[in-house]
């Protein structure tokens, strides 16, 4: 099983998207850097196909309106 993520700065509101294949230990890494400590994971997405995982990730950092719609999608739900 693959996962496309989203992480939230509680500070500023800023969100990451990433991919991986151990949800568990990437988020756990994230919170020893200094950049991402503290930043909650909002949301995520399995996949079946690494492939598959890797080209949303891809959408929602190169495309705007991918994770725009997402955004919206989640809305208030999440506070994106």
């Amino acid at each position: 099983m693959c996962y496309v993520y989203l992480l939230k700065s509680p500070k500023t509101g800023q969100i990451y998207a990433g991919y991986t294949e151990d949800l568990r230990r990437r988020f756990a890494e994230h919170q020893e850097l200094r950049r991402h400590k503290g930043w909650k994971l909002v949301y995520y997405e399995a996949y079946s196909s690494r492939e598959d995982a890797m080209e949303r990730e891809r959408k929602l950092k190169s495309y705007g309106s991918s994770l725009q719609k997402l955004k919206t999608r989640l809305g208030r739900s999440l506070n994106l």
